[in-house]
């Protein structure tokens, strides 16, 4: 991989970049061309080159790409092989709605836990996943050492969590506290989710549709 600093642009690209593939690869697909994927994806085949140039050599003149080839080597930079730890923090309604629904490792996340306050949850599983006190937390992470944090918590708590989390060695942090998180701490990765800000965009588009 050339070292080079990816832009952000590009990086929010490679996981569409893997879902169209992916879908491609489950159909059966051997090869597309970059104006077909592009097609696709509603961007330019120009784009998709450029933005594959940055890892790498992909594709041959005339052939296009190899489905397979392009979507294994898409899942290593995302690091979809690596099998990150991770943990989660609230198991409530959303929390629970997560460990029931979403393939974390299908995006290379293996679950290890999940912390609650309540004493309904404590102790009871989620499709193999126990749920601890949140007393345990800070003992649990530094004998286990996830290295990501899903965060479902109050807002209250989010920041202060997360700072504590830091303290503990978690590196990564999918926020869905709805407060935008920051630390001083060098590389410490926020994605924090805001359901609501798709849905007002949403609202744009509809009230000014035409």
């Amino acid at each position: 991989m050339k070292k080079q600093k990816i832009s952000d642009a590009v990086i929010h690209r490679l996981p569409r970049y893997y879902r169209y593939l992916d879908d491609l690869f489950n159909k059966g697909v051997v090869r597309i061309s970059s104006n077909s994927l592009g097609d696709k994806m509603g961007i330019t085949a120009s784009q998709i080159r450029q933005d594959l140039s940055c890892f790498g050599e992909f594709g041959q003149q005339g052939y296009g790409y190899n489905v397979a080839e392009l979507r294994a080597e898409i899942a290593h930079i995302l690091g979809i092989d690596l099998g990150h730890r991770l943990i989660i923090v609230g198991a409530g309604h959303l929390g629970h709605a997560l460990l029931q629904n979403f393939d974390f490792a299908k995006a290379g996340f293996q679950v290890d836990s999940a912390f609650d306050i309540s004493p309904d949850l404590v102790g009871t599983t989620i499709r193999g996943v126990t749920i601890r006190s949140m007393a345990e937390l800070e003992s649990y992470v530094e004998l286990n050492r996830p290295i990501v944090a899903v965060l479902t918590v109050p807002q209250n708590v989010a920041q202060s969590l997360a700072d504590k989390l830091i303290g503990l060695g978690i590196r990564g942090f999918w926020n869905f506290t709805n407060v935008e998180l920051s630390t001083a701490v060098p590389d410490v990765y926020f994605e924090n989710i805001h359901f609501v800000d798709t849905l007002l965009t949403l609202g744009y588009r509809i009230s000014h549709r035409g």
